[in-house]
């Protein structure tokens, strides 16, 4: 029986973080607008099999997967140089033969739990908020665009006295610019649309 390929263009895009590439490709990874990450090998099993298979280079540290492209962070012992075109050729090859990309999303708290369990550190909870929703928009509207065209994300975490707190997913996670596109980007966007917040933070790991 013959194998049904797709026709898949795939290009390499350097982000502001050093330590990571976007690869986007012509199709739609994820049918919704969810994203997820993934640290370890581990935490891929049994969710994303191309991450999973991303995980198997030694030089892959992370992987995020968005829309339409998928974000590689790498080691710090090797240089883009040496290995851009074998990953972009790797995760042109996985889509061009139809393999999956995500069989199921993970249950965000079952990998809270995971996570405090490992670092022993419990995860912050929010109680909600009147100015949640107004928040969220702002984001989605002026800030989610421009992150993801960056090769990352942004989620909203909570609000508590003033405080917006925020998770940066992908290339904007450890980047060196983060800190100011949050203060200066982000945290000017949110204080001048709602009095009421002081500060935007990002989530510590």
């Amino acid at each position: 029986m013959e194998e049904r390929r797709v026709p898949i263009t795939l290009y390499a895009e350097m982000t502001p973080n050093p330590n990571t590439m976007k690869f986007v490709a012509n199709k739609f990874l994820l049918i919704t607008d969810q994203t997820v990450q993934f640290e370890s090998s581990q935490e891929a099993k049994g969710f994303s099999p191309l991450a999973e298979a991303l995980f198997a280079f030694p030089f892959v540290d992370a992987v995020f997967i968005s829309g339409n492209f998928v974000t590689v962070t790498k080691t710090n012992n090797v240089d883009w140089d040496f290995i851009v075109m074998e990953l972009r050729e790797f995760i042109r090859e996985w889509l061009a033969e139809g393999k999956e990309v995500l069989i199921m999303m993970p249950n965000p708290s079952l990998a809270a739990k995971s996570e405090e369990k490992e670092n022993a550190i419990p995860r912050k909870s929010f109680a909600p908020s009147e100015f949640d929703a107004v928040i969220i928009d702002l984001l989605n509207e002026y800030v989610r665009p421009a992150v993801e065209n960056d090769g990352g994300a942004i989620d909203y975490v909570g609000f508590e006295e003033g405080v917006v707190t925020v998770e940066l997913k992908g290339s904007c996670s450890g980047c060196p610019s983060s800190t100011a596109t949050l203060k200066g980007g982000i945290e000017s966007l949110l204080k001048a649309n709602i009095e009421q917040v002081h500060e935007v933070v990002a989530l510590s790991n």
